[in-house]
């Protein structure tokens, strides 16, 4: 028999950073997938060990077997992570924060899993992208997430004119994000180019005690201090009218 692939959301926090607790925001479901379940795919070992503690603090560690993904894995390296689900084995996929697959590098284990015959069960948990959108008040009938926009500003500026562009025609929410410790000089990128009537919301800290989330216009933000040096961000601009 072949194994299970489970897609195994944690919490929103900077990886290893559990600044709530986990009971707060992810289901009862998770502690017991985690409970049988010794072999693991995740981006960061460490901060994956810390997340499974912080569940099941009785669960032996030495007993965990752990495969790592990230921009630094071989496509050759893929197979061999799935092998245990070949053998009977299941295998939880770990996100650094909120869902695998989503905005996150798993997407390549789980196409893999498809393309073996694996079933993927993906759990419920927090994601900071349908988070932020629900609590925005723009348009969840039609949405965009664009990931990192380009680090260049006159590329920047122009990616943001067409999204502004975009968001208008369409009548579509657009969505992106940045690296924590650029995320004020996004913003200040974002306030000189937008036109003053295009709507924003910043979503960042999401299910945390320092948690803000807001939506203004770029007019109303120009008034508005606000710090997000190295808080986890979502961005989601939208020209209504």
């Amino acid at each position: 028999m072949l194994g299970k692939l489970y897609l195994i959301p944690c919490t929103l926090a900077n990886p290893g950073e559990i600044t709530c607790s986990p009971d707060d925001v992810l289901p009862q479901s998770i502690k017991r997938t985690i409970d049988f379940i010794d072999y693991y795919i995740v981006e960061n070992e460490k901060t994956a060990r810390r997340f499974i503690k912080s569940i099941n603090p009785e669960k032996k560690q030495p007993s965990l077997h752990i495969s790592l993904l990230n921009k630094h894995t071989q496509v050759s390296d893929h197979f061999e992570m799935i092998k245990p689900l070949l053998d009977g084995e299941n295998i939880g996929l770990l996100s650094e924060s909120g869902c695998p697959g989503i905005a996150d590098p798993g997407a390549v284990i789980v196409k893999l899993a498809h393309e073996k015959g694996i079933q993927v069960i993906p759990l419920v948990g927090p994601s900071s992208i349908l988070l932020a959108l629900m609590a925005s008040g723009m348009n969840g009938q039609s949405f965009t997430f664009n990931g990192y926009l380009p680090i260049d500003k006159d590329e920047k500026k122009v990616v943001l004119k067409n999204l502004e562009r975009l968001s208008f025609e369409k009548n579509q929410s657009q969505l992106f994000i940045e690296t924590p410790y650029r995320n004020n000089k996004i913003l200040e990128d974002i306030l000189q180019t937008l036109q003053a009537n295009t709507h924003l919301c910043i979503a960042c800290d999401i299910t945390l005690p320092t948690e803000f989330i807001k939506t203004k216009t770029i007019k109303e933000w120009k008034k508005h201090k606000v710090d997000l040096h190295n808080r986890p961000c979502i961005f989601i601009m939208h020209k209504m009218y």
